[in-house]
């Protein structure tokens, strides 16, 4: 039974809505994402609980149970990233990125091919490290090489964009919005396969237009040696072998893909432990240095753990907290499944990917999987797709556009993404064109 049209459901909504205002003039503000949206989604349990109480509500009330479920599932989520972050500060303070960059610096590549070589490194590194990590890593390489040429700097960041985004949809592990699709059941590891081509023609086409606007030249060769700390390689064998362990667990055992995760970290902390008792010694050796394991600065395993952004995942437990508050008290059912009935499946999870690039994909993709939807896998894909790309075509409308945005706020804004807008559409346009030819057997 709904408590859609009592005291209950209109404030909680009204809270929604003021918490979503706040997030969006994050920036403008200085507030924190996570502040508001933790805040608002306990209050609505809140209310929700003091409503039930009223009415004869208690321990085994539909709201302990469904909070109860929802918690089991936010938690799976919500250690699965701790240790995909974890393992990417790791790899970050071993220098791994950052001897990539320097590699690519060193090459002395023209514009042209700077443009091309970071959105193909961008788009492979994506499914594996997410698009967010993937976008600031390679946004950052190209500001570096820029020589502060805008009309470099504005389409190849655009193109990272774009490339992070369309990357990360044909990976359980390139979003959050692919993550909770594949731990819900909705669509397997295989299936991903389906979003490839999909996803190279939503990056290919305006990368190939954006191109053609790239300057000539070359930037100014630049000199910088980048060598990745011990343990570095065992570190990535681990991370391999953790998602590696994550699928099996998920995919073959039928377990929660997160314990697969904290086995991983196991596998990171006992690694750790070796370098800390050998590793460095037999390293140190090796260059014919003292035995002193101070030479080597050592890596911490509970020191990345901390380095964790916990803004995002704390944002995350909000907005999942108060989208299943919607849930419970009936918003997703009636709003959300009128809106499919009324414009059938294609047009609806078409529409869903323009509207992510507006309102954070997160929440509209747990409020899609919370629908109830009798969709086959074909739109379930459809759906993945464009929740992952179609925040592509605002700046705003991804993590990873948000966080290019800070790396050079003076040439890349929202306007001068803006400006390529149409021609990210027509990327988004032929990715969908793409997913009909792909899914055409799973109709």
């Amino acid at each position: 039974m709904y408590i859609l049209n009592t005291w209950v459901g209109y404030l909680s909504l009204f809270l929604f809505i003021i918490a979503y205002i706040l997030i969006i003039f994050e920036e403008k503000i200085h507030l924190k994402k996570s502040k508001p949206i933790v805040l608002v989604g306990c209050l609505m349990w809140l209310f929700i609980g003091i409503y039930e109480r009223m009415h004869g509500g208690g321990h085994g009330s539909g709201a302990h149970e469904f909070l109860e479920h929802l918690i089991a599932e936010i938690g799976g989520l919500f250690f699965f990233l701790l240790v995909a972050m974890t393992y990417i500060n790791t790899l970050t303070s071993l220098n791994v990125f950052q001897a990539l960059r320097a590699w690519l610096l060193s090459k002395g590549m023209g514009f042209k091919s700077l443009f091309w070589a970071t959105g193909i490194l961008t788009f492979f590194l994506s499914p594996l490290a997410d698009n967010l990590t993937s976008a600031l890593l390679m946004s950052t390489v190209a500001f570096a090489v820029s020589d502060g040429n805008k009309k470099f700097i504005v389409p190849a960041f655009v193109n990272i964009v774009v490339a992070a985004n369309a990357g990360g949809a044909w990976s359980p592990f390139g979003d959050i919005t692919t993550l909770m699709v594949w731990t819900a059941g909705k669509v397997h590891t295989l299936d991903f396969l389906y979003l490839v081509l999909p996803s190279i023609v939503n990056w290919l086409i305006p990368a190939f237009i954006m191109s053609l606007f790239i300057p000539k030249g070359k930037p100014d060769a630049k000199e910088e040696v980048m060598a990745m700390k011990p343990g570095a390689k065992r570190t990535m064998l681990c991370f391999i072998l953790t998602i590696a362990t994550g699928v099996s667990f998920h995919q073959f055992l039928h377990l929660p893909p997160f314990m697969g995760m904290m086995c991983g970290l196991g596998y990171l902390m006992f690694s750790s432990y070796y370098m800390k008792q050998w590793g460095i010694k037999k390293y140190l050796k090796k260059l014919g240095l003292e035995e002193d394991r101070r030479k080597v600065d050592r890596v911490d395993i509970f020191k990345q753990v901390e380095r964790v952004e916990f803004d995002t995942l704390l944002f995350f437990f909000g907005v999942l907290t108060a989208v299943g508050a919607l849930q419970y008290i009936g918003f997703l059912k009636i709003v959300g499944g009128g809106f499919y009935d009324l414009t059938g499946y294609t047009t609806a999870n078409t529409s869903i990917g323009i509207f992510s690039a507006i309102v954070d994909n997160i929440p509209i993709m747990f409020a899609v999987l919370n629908m109830d939807l009798s969709m086959g896998l074909d739109q379930w894909l459809l759906v993945t797709l464009t929740c992952g790309v179609g925040g592509s075509l605002l700046s705003i409308g991804s993590a990873a556009g948000v966080a290019v945005m800070g790396i050079n706020r003076e040439n890349y804004t929202f306007m001068s993404h803006l400006k390529w807008a149409p021609v990210i559409a027509l990327g988004y346009i032929g990715s969908i064109f793409t997913w009909w030819i792909m899914t055409m057997a799973l109709r």
